[in-house]
């Protein structure tokens, strides 16, 4: 299988191919649940004590500048076998706020990407939030805002969970809706935590459905920690994700990961068990390989071996910050997720290069 997509990756992207094969210009849309991303700075708006020099992790500078470059170096490297510059569009969760995604991309790993940051204050009780990185060589913002979601009475202790992030924007000249998520947690049960996010699926189905009236082709990617799996309530019945590119229509959303939950792979492990939340879903104008802008190609789990927790009672789960109060010194407790996209390159621009 590896030598097949080797061979794959060769024909439809080698630089070398004669002019009379196609040639694809390559964008990598990815998304990284970045772990208790926060600074050590007291903000009296969230309940942040654990995360400060004075809380019980004796959470301080030198951990967090640690944190920095090891999720730099993650991030330098997903998708880069297709793509040098790596994601064109990265969305990320578990962030505290826009400081610490301003230490990340002013990273020396990625700093020469010049990504840029959208980002918005939530409500949520931990504190934490989504935010989107984009590369403004692939991609230009034109809009963007974060979309409340009302949890459901008795669903969740928390009053208050994640905004869903919209941001609208150009990815090489085309319209594209992008929806960076993190869905209530599971706490207190998978059962009881379920309308919770069937509600957060709900806000996302909503603001899709109000896109598509007026564009039934519109570009759409749902992606985030969804907290469910591909075939979780959420996402195969709410939003509708099919995991079969035929059995989607015109306005319908495809779920790259369905086939790859139901084989075992996985982002996140709990109690020996994989899960596959991390996931980008996309809408059914991705899908022909027969049109002028980019089309879905193939998504991949980046979970190199230095990613895995190689000792103690998390061996062979992704290597995480913090075992308990103690820092790990890993990357993150989900492995990052990223679908490859490629474009034709016109006959007379591929001669031109």
């Amino acid at each position: 299988m590896k030598n097949l997509f080797v061979a794959c990756l060769t024909l439809l992207v080698s630089a070398t191919c004669i002019a009379q094969k196609p040639q694809y210009k390559v964008a990598v849309i990815s998304f990284y649940n970045l772990e208790n991303f926060y600074d050590t700075v007291r903000n009296p708006a969230i309940d942040d004590r654990e995360f400060l020099p004075t809380g019980d992790k004796n959470y301080n500078s030198s951990i967090y500048w640690d944190k920095v470059k090891r999720l730099a170096t993650v991030i330098s490297q997903i998708g880069t076998e297709m793509s040098p510059d790596g994601p064109a569009i990265l969305g990320v969760a578990e962030i505290e706020n826009d400081t610490v995604l301003t230490d990340l991309v002013n990273h020396p790993l990625i700093k020469q990407r010049n990504y840029k940051i959208v980002h918005y204050d939530s409500k949520d009780a931990r504190g934490v939030d989504v935010g989107m990185l984009y590369n403004p060589k692939y991609f230009t913002v034109e809009v963007s805002a974060p979309l409340y979601v009302q949890l459901p009475g008795g669903s969740k202790d928390a009053w208050h969970t994640r905004d869903v992030l919209w941001v609208k924007g150009k990815l090489d000249g085309e319209t594209v809706h992008i929806y960076v998520n993190h869905w209530p947690s599971r706490r207190g049960g998978e059962e009881r935590s379920q309308p919770a996010r069937n509600a957060a699926a709900a806000v996302v189905k909503a603001h899709i459905d109000g896109v598509m009236a007026k564009t039934p082709d519109a570009k759409v990617v749902v992606m985030g920690d969804l907290n469910d799996d591909p075939t979780s309530p959420s996402v195969a019945q709410i939003l509708k994700a099919k995991g079969k590119e035929k059995e989607v229509r015109t306005s319908g959303l495809f779920n790259p990961w369905v086939d790859l939950y139901k084989k075992g792979i996985g982002t996140l492990a709990y109690q020996d068990a994989w899960g596959l939340f991390d996931q980008i879903i996309v809408s059914h104008a991705w899908l022909s390989k027969e049109q002028e802008g980019f089309f879905y190609f193939m998504p991949k789990v980046f979970n190199k071996e230095y990613m895995v927790e190689n000792i103690g009672r998390y061996k062979g789960y992704p290597m995480r910050t913090w075992d308990g109060n103690t820092y790990r010194a890993g990357y993150s407790d989900h492995f990052p997720t990223y679908l490859i996209m490629l474009k034709k390159v016109k006959q007379q621009d591929a001669i031109a290069r």
